[in-house]
């Protein structure tokens, strides 16, 4: 069997300018674990990742509301939060789906803690997009009264930024190496890892920040030694010149190319660049090939007729 860590973006849980409901994202996972049961049916043992800055961000704003009534969790706890509710989503209807297929495999969700430096110099320059999106006047009018910071997402509108260290180890390696040799299909790094920090006498402890997915996913695929790295997102390929009447989808580049690419800004920080700069972490580390493309698309990429190759 041929190990891949398949990295879902958050259209897979739900649509720009849908309601952020429960219901929403089951039944987004429902088209979404189709195209997955379709990788395990080809021979694919899935390690699935996933984000969680539209959800986390959601629940910030729920407890902000309600802090009055109940006192708001810190950023890492509600990190874990989502990890369980996406992950019990996902391992359902991913279950589910398989059982419809008459394939019985087991699947489970790995609560994952990421090691992070306490010194990282994200702390101190907040990059992460959470939540919600809103207009440049309401993004002000929030940044000013409750202190958020906010910044324009890749043209989609402002919304607040947290940190986002960058991941250096996983906690839980061992037991998602154990499950993933033993035939368990796993969700395992879910929304970047809860990410914590070693004390002096080796104890963890939690921090305020929200991992990059595609980062921690990187990370992930190099410690388990995949075979494929595989970043799923809203387009089928990435370009460069994108959205302007140039643009052009990059196919097949090499490790350096790509880098290039990147130092010529054609990748915007928030969305495109993390996901490129993972690619590269991955195949430079690891000699094997990363693939950037969409959730539909993504058969056709492992046969080598859509998405964006990255390799060495």
């Amino acid at each position: 069997m041929k190990k891949a860590v398949v990295a879902i973006g958050g259209n897979a849980l739900n649509k720009p300018g849908e309601k952020p409901s429960a219901e929403a994202m089951k039944k987004n996972l429902l088209g979404t674990v189709k195209h997955l049961a379709d990788l395990i049916e080809d021979g694919y043992d899935l390690v699935i990742t996933h984000g969680n800055g539209p959800q986390v961000g959601n629940l910030l704003v729920q407890q902000e509301i309600a802090k009055d009534t109940l006192p708001p969790f810190p950023i890492d706890v509600n990190d874990a939060m989502t990890q369980g509710s996406i992950g019990y989503l996902i391992t359902q209807t991913l279950g589910n789906e398989l059982k419809s297929r008459g394939t019985e495999r087991q699947i489970a969700c790995v609560l994952t803690q990421i090691i992070v430096d306490r010194n990282d110099p994200g702390f101190e320059n907040p990059t992460k997009p959470v939540g919600p999106f809103y207009d440049e006047e309401t993004a002000k009018k929030l940044q000013a009264e409750k202190g958020w910071i906010m910044k324009e997402d890749a043209g989609r509108g402002w919304r607040r930024v947290v940190p986002s260290p960058k991941p250096l180890d996983v906690v839980e390696i061992e037991a998602i190496k154990a499950l993933t040799g033993n035939d368990f299909i796993l969700v395992a790094g879910g929304g970047g890892g809860i990410p914590v920090v070693k004390k002096d006498d080796g104890t963890l402890e939690g921090v305020e920040a929200v991992i990059d997915k595609d980062r921690a996913s990187a990370l992930l695929a190099r410690l388990l030694d995949a075979d494929l790295f595989l970043i799923l997102t809203a387009v089928d390929h990435a370009y460069i010149n994108f959205g302007k009447p140039d643009q052009k989808a990059l196919e097949r580049i090499s490790v350096n190319e790509a880098k290039k690419l990147m130092d010529e800004g054609h990748f915007a920080k928030g969305s495109m660049y993390p996901k490129i700069e993972s690619a590269i972490d991955f195949v430079e580390s690891t000699g094997k090939e990363a693939i950037i493309t969409s959730l539909e698309k993504v058969k056709e990429a492992i046969q080598g007729k859509s998405g964006t190759h990255i390799t060495k």
